[in-house]
């Protein structure tokens, strides 16, 4: 496990970004200021968000014990490839404290807290519950990490990471999805994440480097630009491989001389990765 050093913080408010026409969370003040004092547009949406967040919390206690369990069985069963019997504490907690079913449509809802993946629209999917918990280990968060995510997809991998780390930048090239992330997060009053619209594979240069790099498609290889914002020692957490021709869950660890050293963990299937 590796050492973390700092401690997290969180923004109060939440800043908006503009991105090819397109608004896009982030935080802070300063945030604000730079996207010229935009406000979110959606005070009904957002306080009907909100109480559904709370329900959830409130409702679904059993339904996440029972997942955490499903999640347990998943991590001893797969521990010889992975090296993991179990959650952490900390990672555990962070799962428990992410309603996934608000993160699925509704239609989805009935089966949001088995360990399946489930489809999110526009051919995307939400992650199983067990492979986001080991892609969380495996990417080793610590509370002064900035993460950069490919693929914000439904939000919810952003949404577990935002409890670990000091900030989550996470990119999806479908702006519908970003959209709706975003509307998600806010709701949930995650603060230390920006969601931005744009093509996965440039990354996001702005805040590079990167302490750690969540990539939740699957790609042949890392692309250069997302190679290029990781920092020296930093971590890579990603399905590598060809839809359909066998796709590993790797974690890529970058040396002193910016070579990218390669651990395969797992089998997985992933949808493909679709930056151009």
């Amino acid at each position: 496990m590796a050492r973390c050093r700092g401690s997290a913080f969180f923004v109060l408010g939440l800043c908006l970004q503009v991105t090819n026409g397109f608004v896009t969370g982030a935080t802070g003040f300063i945030g604000r200021l730079l996207a010229g004092g935009f406000e979110f547009h959606y005070p009904r949406l957002q306080s009907a968000l909100a109480v559904r967040y709370r329900l959830s919390m409130s409702n679904n206690k059993q339904s996440v014990e029972t997942m955490l369990a499903a999640i347990d069985r998943h991590f001893q069963a797969t521990a010889s490839s992975t090296g993991l019997s179990g959650m952490s504490s900390v990672v555990r907690g962070a799962i428990a404290a992410t309603p996934r079913d608000l993160f699925v449509p509704s239609g989805e809802r009935a089966g949001a807290f088995s360990d399946n993946a489930l489809p999110i629209g526009h051919y995307q999917t939400i992650s199983q519950p067990f492979i986001v918990a080991l892609m969380t280990e495996l990417l080793q968060p610590c509370p002064g990490d900035r993460v950069l995510e490919i693929g914000t997809g439904s939000g919810y991998q952003a949404a577990v990471l935002a409890h670990l780390v000091d900030h989550v930048y996470s990119v999806e090239i479908v702006e519908p999805l970003a959209k709706t992330a975003l509307q998600r997060l806010r709701a949930m009053q995650l603060d230390n994440i920006t969601v931005v619209a744009s093509n996965g594979a440039n990354g996001f240069p702005d805040f590079a480097p990167y302490d750690k790099i969540i990539i939740t498609a699957a790609a042949g290889e890392i692309p250069e630009a997302i190679d290029a914002q990781l920092s020296t020692d930093g971590l890579i957490v990603a399905p590598l491989g060809e839809s359909g021709y066998g796709q590993q869950l790797a974690v890529l660890r970058k040396s002193a001389t910016g070579a990218l050293q390669r651990r395969d963990v797992l089998p997985v299937s992933f949808v493909p990765f679709t930056g151009r």
